[in-house]
Order: C-alpha cells, then sequence, then structure tokens
C-alpha cells in the first residue's frame, strides 16, 4: 500500500492556487510555482478506471482535449470521485492508485500516444492543467533537484 503525501506539502498546493487566482493576468510565476510543488510529491494519485489488474487513470473532456485527472493525495481523489459521481454508493471508496515521482511523470506523458492532451490538478478542486507537451520541463526541474 502506498502512503499517502505529507499533508503540508499538500496544503502548500491550496496556497499557491490562491496565489495564481491572485496573480496578473500574464503572470505565471505562481503557476510554475504550483508545478513545482506538484513535483514536490511523493506520488501522485490517479482515480482508477478499467479492471483492477490493469487500472487507467480517470480523464474528463475539456475543449483542448482529454485530460488525465492528477490528483495530490489519495484523499483528494477519493473525495473527487465522490464530487465527480464515480463511487459505487455514497459511503464506498472511490479505487484509486498511486505512481511515485518522478515515474510519474512518464507514466502520463505515456498517454499522449492514445491522444491525452493534459492533465489536470485535484480537478475539480484546483483544476490547473498542462499539456503533456510541458511535462519534460516538471521532469527537468526534478533533475535539476538531483532527484
Amino acid at each position: 500500500m502506498i502512503r499517502d503525501n505529507d499533508p503540508a506539502t499538500v496544503a502548500e498546493l491550496d496556497r499557491l492556487d490562491e496565489a495564481v487566482k491572485a496573480a496578473p493576468a500574464g503572470d505565471t510565476t505562481a503557476q510554475i510555482a504550483l508545478w513545482r510543488q506538484a513535483t514536490a510529491l511523493e506520488h501522485w494519485f490517479f482515480i482508477a478506471r478499467g479492471s483492477a489488474d490493469q487500472p487507467r487513470p480517470y480523464a474528463v473532456a475539456a475543449e483542448q482535449g482529454s485530460m488525465i485527472c492528477l490528483y495530490s493525495s489519495a484523499a483528494r481523489a477519493n473525495e473527487a470521485g465522490h464530487v465527480l459521481g464515480l463511487a459505487d454508493s455514497q459511503g464506498s471508496a472511490v479505487p484509486t492508485f498511486g505512481v511515485p515521482m518522478p515515474v510519474a511523470i512518464d507514466y502520463v506523458a505515456s498517454f499522449g500516444q492514445v491522444g491525452v492532451f493534459g492533465v489536470t490538478l485535484d480537478h475539480p478542486r484546483l483544476g490547473h492543467y498542462i499539456p503533456l507537451a510541458n511535462l519534460g520541463l516538471l521532469k527537468s526541474w526534478l533533475e535539476g533537484a538531483g532527484r
């Protein structure tokens, strides 16, 4: 069983979300800080769709194309599954799975081969997204940090 991410690291994403919303148009500084924080997570979590032995991540349709829903914690993935109506019943847990960083970046990027456009963070709570083509930048941040 994969343990959940540090609550303080996850909470920092909420603070950065507010900074992104407050930033002047065209200023990407807060957006970059938010995605850097996402790379600091130990695991990226996903709502599992499909079979239990070969789960695939839940994705949403967006104007740009399909986006994989990435969650900063298992708890947030479960919460989103309930909000999005993906739970079998009111009290049941939503099936989730976690992928350790930095392998999670390559995992998500691999869905570009089947036409996925991007990844969205903590949808629908935060909902910030980046195109899969930009995942290389996130990976370079990790490599630069010696992770």
